[in-house]
């Protein structure tokens, strides 16, 4: 199988934001081949090893099939949210756009059909 390193956001785009201490990230697949292979490899421990230098106490994950999307839910990386935050990003409204940022080994076939659909 050819493969090819691309960041992410080859093949997904993201949304995220805040709930108190956590941050919500949503990664949602340009298609089904797409959300196929998010399933298998974006894993919430993936996402917490990305993440390691923020700290975050855990990573859980949800599946949308439904919508081709995966859900993270990080806790604890918002120390203590937007009202106590001294962090720049107090709301979490960029850790989706770092997400994207990630390079993954992605099939061809794969990169080609989530082409189309952007």
């Amino acid at each position: 199988m050819i493969t090819e390193n691309v960041h992410l956001r080859e093949i997904a785009y993201a949304r995220s934001g805040d709930k108190g201490s956590n941050a919500n990230i949503g990664i949602i697949a340009y298609c089904p081949e797409g959300y196929e292979f998010l399933k298998k490899h974006l894993t919430a421990d993936v996402v917490n090893d990305f993440f390691r230098h923020l700290e975050v106490e855990e990573t859980v994950r949800y599946e949308l099939p439904n919508l081709g999307a995966l859900n993270f839910v990080l806790k604890g990386v918002l120390a203590g949210g937007a009202s106590c935050s001294l962090r720049i990003d107090a709301q979490g409204k960029a850790l989706g756009q770092a997400l994207l940022e990630m390079e993954m080994q992605v099939p061809e076939k794969v990169l080609c059909h989530c082409r189309r659909q952007k």
